[in-house]
């Protein structure tokens, strides 16, 4: 059996965040990035946690020298932490815009990337360094350019 046939083994990528001021983060994910709340759950000692659905997840594995080269393109210059969280959106202009206003700090405004795509740098509550990308090609068209494809053996 190759890989492509086996079923996945992994049902559901949880990016699991610890928030200071857990009101904050809330209102900023949830209320000011819209991401529905697909549960909430409470326990002793004031514990509490949401579960926000953020649409399809991807772990996106990169070396250092492109995680170099996207902060470049992104920002201009190194800032990133070793993590970072990446929300595709329609509109990253709006987006950011909206972010800024619910209490995010731009590192850097929407700019076109060499990966056809709108990103926007932006630290976020919860100690967290956001990009938020539009994409401006589809995957298709974008797999036929130069600098696109996979890294899977044929």
């Amino acid at each position: 059996m190759s890989t492509d046939d086996r079923p996945p083994t992994v049902r559901q990528l949880r990016l699991v965040v610890e928030a200071e001021d857990y009101e904050a983060a809330v209102a900023f994910f949830r209320d000011a990035l819209g991401l529905p709340e697909q549960a909430a759950f409470s326990g002793d000692g004031d514990a509490r946690v949401v579960i926000l659905d953020a649409g399809r997840a991807t772990l996106e594995i990169a070396n250092p020298a492109q995680k170099r080269m996207i902060d470049e393109v992104e920002v201009g210059r190194q800032v990133a932490p070793r993590i970072r969280v990446a929300f595709e959106v329609d509109d990253a202009s709006e987006v950011t815009d909206r972010l800024v206003a619910a209490g995010a700090t731009e590192i850097a405004p929407p700019t076109v990337t060499p990966w056809h795509s709108l990103n926007a740098r932006l630290d976020a509550p919860a100690g967290l360094q956001l990009t938020v990308f539009q994409e401006l090609r589809d995957l298709a068209d974008r797999a036929t350019l130069d600098g696109f494809g996979t890294d899977r053996e044929s």
